[in-house]
């Protein structure tokens, strides 16, 4: 017989069903920003970061890249290609004009947010099933998950390899499987 108490069983099985919520939300989004990207011609990598720049906006590039977890160099690939397309402009920093930032040309984003228009009124339509209070509740939830990911995220590049580094040929361990 299991000594685990029914409360606590099924409070571990909500658990998983909400983090496996997440992981459906997460690959629902990535094709949806996939093909919204195609659209517009805009690669996914570049649309994430032009996401970045329209909430963080202007953002100098090395902010960017931090933001986006990728390197520098790379950043200054999307910039550039940003800006080509018309998404976005460099302009000097006012605070050291040595510097630049870049933010997004607000005549663009209609398109973008055309695009969106779907998932908007679905989440809109979503949110309207519930009060206040409850919608206080799973704002903080996801605060609190999207702070969780980003500590992951940090701590997953601070663990990462020096420039340079090859990885190891030892094979890594095999994850555990729900029969072992």
């Amino acid at each position: 017989m299991n000594n685990v108490p029914e409360d606590r069983r099924q409070r571990r099985r909500l658990a998983n069903e909400v983090q496996g919520a997440l992981r459906d939300v997460n690959g629902h989004l990535v094709v949806l920003n996939h093909r919204v990207g195609a659209r517009v011609s805009v690669r996914d990598a570049d649309l994430a970061c032009l996401d970045i720049i329209a909430r963080y906006g202007p953002i100098g590039p090395s902010a960017l890249a931090k933001r986006a977890g990728m390197h520098p160099a790379t950043i200054t690939g999307v910039i550039d290609r940003l800006e080509r397309s018309g998404w976005v402009v460099r302009d000097r920093d006012p605070a050291d004009r040595r510097a630049v930032v870049v933010r997004v040309l607000p005549d663009r984003g209609s398109e973008i947010f055309r695009l969106y228009s779907g998932m908007r009124a679905s989440m809109n339509d979503i949110c309207a099933d519930y009060d206040a209070e409850q919608l206080a509740v799973i704002k903080d939830f996801l605060s609190r998950v999207a702070d969780a990911g980003e500590q992951a995220s940090d701590a997953l590049a601070s663990d990462a390899q020096p420039s340079g580094a090859q990885p190891s040929d030892e094979p890594a361990d095999e994850p555990a499987t729900a029969d072992q």
